[in-house]
């Protein structure tokens, strides 16, 4: 026996031995590449013409369309499907009474993309409004992080909201290693959300962010305490109605809340309630 497959039968020990990466296992938790290659297909519909490089017209819109909820149905279902399968502890998909939940989950997903569409439109006017450097709303669409940080966002939300286990975490953190935007897909952010810059920014799962929230690179809106117990709990911030955070400003806290209309100045450490209208910064 050479060393190579020396080191080949120590690799498959090792897969006996310590478990976690098994093919048994592998078979019933999602595929991480498939649920990216889905995130792609919904991110194309969202953004038709923007995220791929196929050439559509009047002739071919409804065909590419058609095609593209079609395979999104079907894979989302089937890795959906593995999600529920996985949290239940069954031992194979084929046995398992999760089809039928999966199944409507992704149905329902692509029922909600119109009103996920209106959202994300009124993010990209927020991001296009609320940056002196943007030339473009298409400009802020295929070269501004935070904008695609929240759309991803958008779509873990609402799969997260459908109790599906696992996938919106696979999508949260594709999109955070893309863009360093590290969203909870339990944060429940409201219209019109623009992060600039977006590097650094993390927001809990139990946040709660209003409508015309600005936010800045560095920002953390996060927990005062991470123990186990706590979990469940509501213990990230609630950011009002028209808030302004500037960069590098650290908000923890399920009982902090900032009032509508307040400014936070950036390098500021927040655990208390802001009154609306305040311009808050160290003393």
């Amino acid at each position: 026996m050479n060393s190579i497959d020396k080191s080949i039968d120590n690799i498959l020990e090792s897969y006996e031995k310590y478990g976690g990466i098994n093919l048994d296992e592998a078979c019933i938790f999602p595929n991480r590449q498939n649920v990216v290659s889905v995130l792609n297909d919904i991110l194309s519909l969202i953004f038709p013409g923007y995220k791929t490089a196929e050439l559509l017209d009047r002739d071919t819109l409804r065909y590419i369309t058609g095609e593209k909820v079609n395979r999104i149905i079907l894979m989302l279902t089937k890795e959906v499907q593995k999600s529920f399968v996985y949290v239940k502890n069954s031992t194979t998909v084929e046995s398992s009474h999760c089809y039928k939940m999966a199944e409507q989950a992704a149905l329902a997903l692509i029922d909600e993309l119109p009103e996920l569409r209106r959202m994300v439109a009124l993010d990209v006017q927020a991001a296009y409004l609320g940056d002196p450097a943007a030339v473009s709303t298409e400009e802020v669409i295929v070269s501004y992080p935070g904008l695609e940080a929240i759309v991803v966002h958008r779509i873990a939300y609402f799969l997260h909201n459908c109790g599906v286990p696992v996938i919106p975490r696979i999508m949260s953190e594709y999109v955070h290693g893309k863009t360093g935007i590290d969203i909870h897909p339990g944060a429940k952010i409201g219209e019109s959300f623009f992060i600039d810059h977006g590097t650094g920014v993390v927001i809990g799962e139990t946040c709660e962010i209003g409508n015309n929230v600005k936010i800045y690179q560095g920002v953390t809106l996060g927990a005062l305490s991470v123990k186990k117990e706590l979990q469940n709990k509501k213990r990230h911030p609630t950011i009002e109605d028209n808030v302004t955070i500037y960069a590098n400003a650290t908000i923890l806290g399920g009982e902090t809340v900032i009032g509508k209309g307040s400014v936070i100045g950036g390098n500021t450490w927040v655990t208390k309630p802001v009154e609306p209208g305040t311009f808050y910064v160290n003393k």
